[in-house]
């Protein structure tokens, strides 16, 4: 094809990309190529915007580590996690709901027996998670695997400190025999996602906050039932109205009790404040697909 203009372009496009034998990578090309050319047009795009846009994507795959995920927190930051999460887990009333997966999330986190300090000796006030996994019918989940992960009480991860030797603030449990599991750490609080990089930029260029409310992350899985990717937000956090990822569940967010002193739930005496937080986690089963409307 030869001299294509902005009138033509596109369908040159399409129709080079149609000899794929790849039916859904065909359909969701179509539809980028169609999207993306017509942002371009209805902007008026011009050369220096899309230098700065070929630079700042650039940017975002520099950045990029075994430990930072830019293009996750970009994602998040566009709102375009939690789009793709609501269309991908309709869950029935009554399942926990599922909210952002986070740039934080690492493959070979520890796996600790229950009741155990995942926290690992990092500094903060002594919280002790406990609740149980059922199905949406009530039916308890045995033996369910439950990974945590959370930030400290300053607002970093383990993998934000490179001097580390272990992780800290992170482990794979998995419930008992009746659903039920409990572990202890501390309590984390708001935090800003990392914005020393494009991301940042952006949301500075935008006039936009880079924090979240507090919280603790949590993937559950069971046989038989959907994979659960979650938060549990701490009530009377910060930001609950304007998470910088969007990840916000009224649902998610729970009471997280403070304790002046007294006995913990592990057994120990407290002379100081601790926290606990009670919460359950009803999953969807595998089979119950929920059609759009």
């Amino acid at each position: 094809m030869k001299n294509l203009d902005e009138r033509t372009i596109t369908q040159a496009v399409i129709e080079r990309n149609s000899f794929s034998s790849n039916e859904r990578l065909k359909d969701v090309m179509l539809s980028l190529v169609q999207h993306l050319h017509s942002f371009a047009r209805e902007v008026q795009l011009t050369e220096e915007e899309w230098e700065i846009g070929i630079n700042f994507l650039t940017a975002v795959g520099q950045i990029c580590s075994p430990t930072r995920q830019e293009f996750i927190l970009l994602s998040d930051t566009l709102g375009l996690s939690t789009l793709v999460i609501a269309q991908n887990h309709k869950k029935p009333l009554g399942c926990t709901e599922a909210t952002v997966f986070g740039p934080f999330h690492v493959q070979d986190a520890p796996h600790l027996e229950l009741g155990s300090n995942m926290s690992e000796g990092v500094k903060g006030t002594p919280w002790f998670v406990s609740g149980a996994i059922k199905g949406i019918d009530g039916q308890i989940i045995p033996n369910a695997e439950i990974e945590a992960w959370q930030a400290d009480d300053e607002g970093f991860y383990d993998v934000q400190k490179p001097d580390l030797e272990k992780y800290q603030g992170r482990a794979v449990f998995h419930a008992d025999q009746n659903g039920k599991y409990h572990f202890q750490t501390i309590v984390p609080e708001a935090y800003p996602i990392p914005h020393d990089g494009p991301v940042g930029k952006m949301l500075e260029a935008l006039n936009r906050h880079p924090w979240r409310p507090a919280h603790l992350h949590f993937m559950i899985s069971a046989p038989g039932y959907e994979r659960l990717v979650t938060h549990v937000f701490k009530d009377e956090s910060a930001y609950l109205d304007s998470d910088a990822v969007f990840g916000v569940r009224t649902s998610l967010i729970a009471q997280w009790i403070k304790h002046e002193n007294g006995v913990a739930p592990n057994g120990e005496y407290h002379s100081n404040p601790f926290y606990t937080l009670e919460f359950d986690f009803i999953l969807n089963k595998e089979q119950v697909k929920v059609e759009a409307a």
